[in-house]
């Protein structure tokens, strides 16, 4: 006689069978056409391309300067 050997679920494939679950209940019932449209939302950045610019200068500009400080003092 075989025994089967059967593995509980871990908290995270209970949590990933369930989103699945969700997801695949909340598309019944409509088209493809339909689900195609639902598109993720690109991710903004927390910080804007002004500060991200500004810190660039910081960093690399403070290294040029250092260089040709240097070089030429």
């Amino acid at each position: 006689m075989l025994t089967e050997q059967t593995q509980a679920q871990t908290p995270e494939q209970r949590r990933r069978n369930a989103k699945f679950a969700k997801d695949n209940e909340s598309r019944m019932g409509k088209s493809v056409d339909q689900i195609k449209k639902r598109t993720k939302e690109p991710i903004k950045s927390p910080i804007s391309v002004f500060w991200l610019v500004l810190l660039g200068f910081i960093i690399f500009g403070g290294l040029i300067f250092e260089v040709l400080a240097r070089f030429f003092g």
